[in-house]
């Protein structure tokens, strides 16, 4: 894979759009000392690039009623049969991410819920999933760190070094 060539102001614009995505051009051109036009042109050669792909929202589930999170771990029969699985979980709502794994279980998943019993009716609906022998939960209790944008500027740093 081609490692993506940034300037130091590259690393600014992202520096700033790490904190607020939404910052708009005309007020990163101001913080830097250059045109919002060359921002606009900045931030679409990083977008061509691949390295960023988009601009997430972000909501907050416990304002919906879905606070309730686990973590499933998913057994398989069969480890071939991660495809299958995969496109079973894909289509229960609940299940808000899936990872291949090694170790343990073949799937981790992260459920959204509104109360334990939700979930428990989530968990049933995935170990009826053809191919899955078994599923193990834990339970979220608290959340004490979710924090991307250190990693990001971490990694920033690193290549701007």
């Amino acid at each position: 894979m081609r490692k993506i060539k940034l300037d130091n102001i590259d690393y600014q614009i992202l520096d700033i759009l790490i904190d607020d995505a939404r910052t708009p051009f005309t007020d990163i051109a101001q913080k830097l000392n250059i045109s919002a036009g060359t921002v606009h042109l900045r931030i679409r050669k990083i977008k061509q690039s691949g390295l960023i792909s988009g601009f997430t929202l972000l909501l907050d589930y416990e304002k919906l009623g879905y606070g309730f999170v686990a973590f499933v771990g998913v057994y398989l029969e069969k480890t071939h049969q991660i495809n299958f699985a995969i496109k079973g979980l894909a289509m229960i709502p609940n299940v808000t991410v899936t990872q291949i794994t090694t170790g343990r279980f073949d799937i981790f998943c992260k459920i959204r819920a509104k109360n334990i019993d939700q979930a428990k009716d989530i968990i049933f609906d995935i170990e009826e999933l053809d191919s899955v022998v078994r599923t193990e939960a834990m339970f979220f209790i608290e959340e004490s760190i979710n924090d991307k944008k250190r990693l990001i500027k971490s990694i920033l740093e690193e290549c701007h070094s």
